[in-house]
């Protein structure tokens, strides 16, 4: 029998040599490798914390264009969620209506006693009209081109001006749909937000367009979405539009000069209304981000309930809110609620009805924003796009409201 071959262990430890221990002596040397080895880390940990500054900058950078854009589509949601008929009453028992066909151009409808046709009066437009009458038989009519800028024309008594179906060129780049007011006989006043966000702002003598045809004047702001202007007597005027702060602003001519813009508070997400139902007195509405509406009044010498404070009048809706004066201390605003259903609330002069927070539903579902027009004390004619993109119009006869009456065409909802 022969013995198992040994078993033989090779230690994995080897005990350092000379030139180990060399080694072991540059790795803990001041310059050595340990000492270069926690440099590097230190400046890694440094490098690690740039970059981590730098991504949450970018991320900062992320959600501020994320807001932007989200800023963007509300304006672009505010500028096009407004009535996209325009009514006039020039005077007792007339009234003239306009909308944009699916054509794109302007078309109008009057009541004279009894409606007429439908009549086509040309352009291409990409928002709701604008229309003002500074007296009897007289109409002055605007519109936002597809070129984004305003064009104009005007009824004299007897044809419409430049043509039937041609438009005068105003000029500007404009974001939304103008306004217009008129404080007096052959006076015109038309303002529009820029692209730039400021108010712009042209005037019609009597005899000529001011600064001129084609220019416009700078009024300054940083505003989005339709403006609302009004005037309670001969040369004077109060416009009101949202911030992109979605404050409201004002801003008055006295006569002689503008005031600046003053920040009315309140945070909206609606254009505002405003008119006046007495000299000296304002009464300013807008839809708040709860969706009920709020309201201040000017009351002559200060803003109530106070400067930048708002009163809550409730409801629930998703339109900007209609209003129109058909007598001294007379208010009646319009607005759509659940479901589209048009909504009604009065104010006689000293309380709202049918109360501070309760509104009248005047029926079934309407498409566009109210628009509305008071040819009378104790008379009110009421219009929006039914789903059907068909006009409707509603009456107040002074007892009670008439049935909805279908006034043909086919409307865009802009």
């Amino acid at each position: 029998m022969t013995d198992p071959p040994p078993i033989t262990y090779t230690p994995q430890f080897q005990p350092p040599t000379w030139q180990d221990n060399v080694d072991l002596v540059w790795l803990e040397a001041p310059n050595g490798f340990n000492a270069q080895f926690k440099s590097l880390r230190k400046e890694l940990d440094v490098l690690s914390g740039v970059v981590k500054q730098l991504s949450n900058q970018i991320t900062g950078i992320s959600q501020t264009l994320n807001q932007a854009q989200q800023l963007a589509s509300k304006e672009i949601d505010i500028a096009m969620n407004y009535s996209s008929v325009a009514v006039v009453a020039w005077g007792p028992n007339r009234l003239d209506i306009f909308g944009i066909g699916m054509d794109s151009q302007m078309y109008h409808q009057s009541w004279a006693p009894g409606w007429s046709g439908w009549e086509a009066l040309g352009g291409v437009f990409h928002s709701p009209p604008a229309v003002v009458a500074w007296g009897p038989n007289r109409l002055d009519l605007f519109g936002l081109g597809t070129d984004n800028q305003i064009y104009h024309k005007t009824w004299n008594g007897s044809r419409w001006l430049p043509s039937l179906t041609d438009w005068d060129i105003l000029g500007g780049v404009f974001r939304a749909q103008p306004c217009v007011v008129s404080w007096g006989a052959n006076r015109l006043d038309v303002f529009a937000i820029g692209k730039d966000y400021q108010m712009y702002h042209k005037a019609w003598n009597g005899t000529q367009w001011l600064p001129s045809l084609t220019d416009w004047d700078a009024f300054g702001g940083v505003l989005h979405g339709p403006s609302s202007a009004t005037s309670w007597g001969t040369n004077r005027l109060n416009i009101v539009a949202l911030g992109r702060d979605n404050q409201m602003y004002h801003k008055a001519w006295n006569g002689t000069q503008w005031s600046g813009w003053e920040a009315l508070g309140g945070i909206f997400q609606s254009p505002p209304s405003v008119a006046t139902c007495a000299n000296g007195r304002l009464d300013v509405f807008g839809l708040s981000t709860g969706n009920q509406v709020y309201h201040k009044t000017w009351n002559g010498n200060q803003w109530l309930p106070s400067l930048t404070d708002w009163e809550s009048i409730g409801g629930v809706f998703h339109s900007p809110i209609s209003v129109t004066s058909r007598g001294p201390n007379r208010l009646d605003i319009f607005a759509l609620g659940t479901g589209s259903q048009p909504y009604h609330k009065a104010w006689d002069g000293s309380q709202w009805f049918p109360s501070l927070t309760g509104w009248q539903a005047l029926g079934p579902a309407i498409l566009s924003p109210i628009s509305v027009a008071s040819w009378g004390a104790n008379r009110l004619d009421i219009f929006g796009l039914g789903t059907d993109y068909q006009m409707w119009h509603k009456a107040w006869d002074g007892t009670q409201w008439s049935n909805w009456d279908p006034r043909g065409g086919i409307f865009q909802s802009l």
